[in-house]
């Protein structure tokens, strides 16, 4: 019997949610100037990269080509590097290495990360926090702008039938998605009440 075990990464297993949005932002702002974003995140229709930055170009009445999107990316690699190299990495949510380590390792788990952003910032944040994620399948929002669309991808990366699918996210969005899903959530961090370490963590 094997169970698939799914996590986000920002807010989840980093607590980096804060800092994420503020270098997105500013990204943004850098190649587009002064621009209006919606007041929350969960105002968008798509909590991912890509979803958020497809609506702010909308909403802005900016033109949303691949050249202007590739240079918002650019930006917010170079400022997140930026920010790593003078401040360190991420502290990671306490337990979460550990967690993704013994699940690489069970025989009756298949593990897979499903996050809302990008591919190069999401290799970079678990990269420089220390975090083993080699054959373990990262789908983001390179690969699909809407969540559930990026969690679905992440289970087929499994390549594998599976009992059960349980999923660790931080937002509203997360739990929605698990919800449309047919998915059990667990959340992570206070805005959820959800676990604050993954330290007494058991996974069936």
């Amino acid at each position: 019997m094997t169970h698939a075990v799914i996590f986000d990464i920002d807010g989840t297993l980093l607590n980096s949610s804060t800092e994420d949005e503020a270098m997105y932002k500013e990204a943004v702002e850098r190649v587009l100037g002064g621009v209006r974003f919606r007041p929350r995140l969960n105002d968008y229709a798509h909590v991912t990269d890509t979803g958020i930055l497809l609506q702010v170009l909308e909403d802005n009445a900016a033109p949303a080509d691949d050249g202007i999107i590739a240079r918002i990316k650019d930006e917010f690699f170079e400022i997140l590097e930026s920010f790593v190299a003078t401040s360190g990495p991420f502290p990671e949510v306490p337990g979460a290495r550990g967690v993704i380590d013994r699940l690489r390792v069970s025989e009756a788990h298949e593990v897979a990360i499903a996050t809302g952003g990008w591919q190069r910032s999401a290799r970079i944040k678990l990269s420089t926090a220390g975090f083993d994620i080699d054959k373990i399948p990262l789908v983001t929002s390179d690969d699909a702008v809407g969540r559930t669309d990026i969690m679905s991808l992440a289970l087929d990366s499994i390549g594998r039938d599976v009992e059960s699918v349980t999923y660790y996210g931080d937002g509203a969005w997360d739990q929605q998605a698990c919800q449309d899903l047919g998915w059990t959530f667990r959340p992570v961090g206070p805005g959820l009440n959800g676990l604050l370490s993954f330290e007494r963590e058991y996974l069936v």
